[in-house]
C-alpha cells in the first residue's frame, strides 16, 4: 500500500504572535476576571451621639422652662383670685397722717397681700384721736366711729396710755411708732374684741410692719413725716 503524504504543518514565522490554547477564554481560563468591590466606608457614630445629647438637652431645658412657666401662671391666677377667701381689716388714724397710710394701703391691697392663706384687704379711716379713744373707752358709741377697728394710729402715744389705762382689754398687740419721737410719734397700736378674729389680728401686725417698709417711710417723709 502508498504511504499518503500528509500536509505538513506551515513553519511560523519567528514575528508572528504565539497562538492562544483552544477551548479558553479571552480573559483566564475558564473564569473570568470580575473586579473587586471598593470596601465600604464606615460613617463615625460619635457625631450622631452628640447630636442626639444636644436635642435631648435642648428638649429637657424647653420642657422645664414651660413647666415652670405654667406654674408661675397659675400660682398668679391663684393669688389674683384670692381662693384662700378675703379679710377685710379697717386702720383708724389720725388726720395728719391720713394720706400716706392711704397711699400705703392701696399699695398694699394690690398687691394682694395674703395673711395664712387669705387676701387681707386694708381701709383706712380718718377720725380725731379724742373721738376714738371715746369711742374705744364706752364714753360715746363704737357706731360713732364705724364699730371696732382692727388698729389704730392717733398722733401721740398718750392716747393709748390712756386707753391701756381706761381700757386695757381693747389692745390687742403692742404700739409701734411710724414717725419720729414724740410728741408726735403716730404709734400704730392692734386692737382686740369680739368682732376680730386671728386672721384679722395677723394681717393688722403685717400692715404695720409693712409700714416701716422703706416705700412707706418715702411717703411719710413726703408729708413732713420723720422715721422714727
Amino acid at each position: 500500500m502508498g504511504r499518503h503524504n500528509l500536509p505538513e504543518e506551515p513553519v511560523p514565522h519567528p514575528l508572528d504572535p504565539p497562538k492562544r490554547p483552544a477551548g479558553r477564554s479571552e480573559t483566564t481560563g475558564s473564569h473570568r476576571i470580575v473586579a473587586k468591590k471598593a470596601p465600604r466606608r464606615r460613617i463615625a457614630k460619635w457625631p450622631l451621639v452628640a447630636l442626639g445629647l444636644v436635642v435631648l438637652a435642648t428638649l429637657g431645658v424647653v420642657g422645664w422652662n414651660w413647666a415652670d412657666s405654667v406654674l408661675n401662671n397659675r400660682a398668679e391666677a391663684q393669688a389674683a383670685s384670692c381662693n384662700g377667701g378675703r379679710t377685710d381689716i379697717r386702720i383708724v388714724v389720725t388726720p395728719q397722717i391720713a394720706k400716706p397710710v392711704e397711699t400705703a394701703a392701696a399699695r398694699w391691697n394690690q398687691d394682694l397681700t395674703q395673711v395664712h392663706g387669705s387676701c387681707v384687704h386694708v381701709a383706712v379711716q380718718s377720725k380725731p384721736a379724742s373721738d376714738v379713744l371715746n369711742a374705744l373707752t364706752g364714753k360715746s358709741s363704737l357706731d360713732s366711729i364705724g364699730g371696732l377697728p382692727d388698729g389704730w394710729i392717733p398722733e401721740s402715744s398718750y392716747w393709748v396710755s390712756q386707753l391701756s389705762k381706761a381700757k386695757p382689754d381693747v389692745i390687742g398687740s403692742p404700739a409701734m411708732p411710724i414717725g419720729s419721737g414724740p410728741p408726735a410719734d403716730y404709734p400704730f397700736v392692734g386692737l382686740s374684741g369680739s368682732s376680730i378674729d386671728e386672721v384679722q389680728q395677723r394681717g393688722t401686725q403685717s400692715f404695720r410692719t409693712f409700714l416701716k417698709e422703706p416705700a412707706q417711710l418715702a411717703d411719710f417723709a413726703a408729708a413732713g413725716i420723720r422715721a422714727s
